[in-house]
């Protein structure tokens, strides 16, 4: 069951996505079509911020004057660095003090802007926590309080971002009444279901089409976190006319490049424009059900589900939870299940995600784990190390949600 060509071919379409969602590539193709008389000025922010202002270094070339790029520790790139980039790293997925710093930095290099200079925001997953200015009144305890609850509330991206940009004056479109007289044209890479440009990194340049007070969401927060919101400012009335907003890649261009190499190896594709979210070991198991009722062939969902924490939770994230408990409805099955992060990482440690099949739970069950205790504690990558399954990509440049790949031999 455990056949390396199997594994090695899931392996690739997962790199067939990846390659279909890269940041550099995907700003620099876009770019080549920007047309600019003079100096322009960049900011990247999120966990594809190095790779995409890579993508505009390639592009714009000397053009570039200036850039800002913020992203995650551990994810900053040398070659970011070139032609006038300064580069900071800040906290995720709790925003810390780093955070709140790249937030003044963010406002120090938009007020040192040349007057109606052109405008590059290239914005990517992450940049919620990345990037932060914080109402009066309000600590960064108190602001990693709030997160610390919403990460672990089992709430999805668009729910967690909503209460995000209340508690920010920045986020919902804040920022933008910072750049009167300038031309933006802000390009994402979207990893929220429904591609919104309003929810991508909490919508820094872009109104929400609704805000917390209006919200029933409000009323499932602690009392606690709706005095932090009492606290912040309304959106501030923002003329939005000079912000152009586009989308290079999302889940669907990672889930279509998975299927067509897929194709292309001769093998029959299932895919389905639903988007996975809910709790990530009952879709495990619900895909899992699917698979072993289903035809022969590579069954390919992308999406982001949601793990409620325990009090102490252990080891890995939503995809490992999702393909663990996966792994115990297909044991002893010869179907293989891959869920992986598409930025990289998955919960705390290194990992991307796990690739399992059906003798995962024999395997780690000869190393004394139990993968129902294991899932339980919210531990499953102690398990997954156990088994084998783990797979590590370090960061892709890039962050669509997550990638599930299942191939069902013939």
């Amino acid at each position: 069951m455990r056949t390396p060509t199997s594994r090695r071919l899931l392996l690739d379409l997962y790199a067939a996505a990846l390659q279909a969602v890269d940041g550099r590539a995907a700003v620099r193709e876009r770019l080549a079509h920007y047309s600019v008389t003079g100096p322009v000025y960049a900011v990247a922010i999120g966990k594809a911020a190095s790779a995409m202002m890579q993508g505009a270094v390639d592009a714009l070339g000397d053009a570039l004057a200036g850039a800002l790029v913020i992203t995650r520790h551990g994810y900053a790139d040398a070659g970011a660095a070139a032609r006038h980039v300064r580069v900071l790293e800040a906290d995720h997925p709790i925003p810390g003090a780093a955070s709140v710093a790249a937030g003044q930095a963010l406002l120090d290099f938009i007020a040192a802007l040349p007057p109606q200079a052109p405008l590059l925001f290239l914005i990517s997953g992450g940049t919620s926590a990345l990037v932060e200015v914080l109402p009066p009144g309000v600590d960064i305890a108190q602001l990693q309080a709030a997160n610390d609850w919403l990460l672990a509330s089992g709430w999805d991206i668009t729910r967690v971002n909503r209460v995000r940009r209340a508690l920010s004056c920045i986020k919902g479109g804040r920022l933008a009444r910072y750049l009167a007289g300038h031309a933006v044209l802000q390009l994402l890479i979207s990893d929220v279901p429904g591609d919104a440009p309003a929810a991508i990194g909490s919508g820094l340049l872009v109104p929400p089409a609704d805000d917390m007070p209006a919200d029933p969401d409000r009323r499932a927060v602690p009392p606690w976190l709706q005095r932090l919101l009492a606290a912040a400012p309304p959106p501030a009335p923002t003329a939005f006319a000079a912000v152009q907003s586009e989308i290079l890649c999302s889940n669907r261009t990672a889930r279509e490049a998975a299927a067509a190499t897929g194709r292309a190896r001769g093998l029959p594709v299932f895919q389905t424009d639903e988007v996975l979210c809910g709790d990530a070991a009952a879709t495990g198991r619900a895909l899992a059900g699917q698979l072993l009722s289903g035809a022969p062939g590579l069954y390919v969902w992308g999406g982001e589900t949601t793990v409620r924490l325990p009090p102490q939770p252990g080891r890995g994230g939503r995809c490992q939870t999702l393909a663990l408990a996966a792994a115990q409805v297909l044991a002893g099955s010869d179907i293989l299940l891959l869920a992986a992060g598409t930025d990289g990482s998955d919960g705390p440690g290194e990992e991307a995600g796990a690739l399992v099949d059906g003798d995962s739970i024999a395997r780690g069950e000869l190393e004394c784990f139990d993968a129902g205790e294991c899932l339980a504690r919210a531990d499953s990558g102690t398990f997954l190390e156990a088994s084998g399954d783990l797979i590590q990509t370090g960061p892709t440049g890039s962050n669509v949600m997550d990638l599930v790949l299942a191939l069902k031999p013939a």
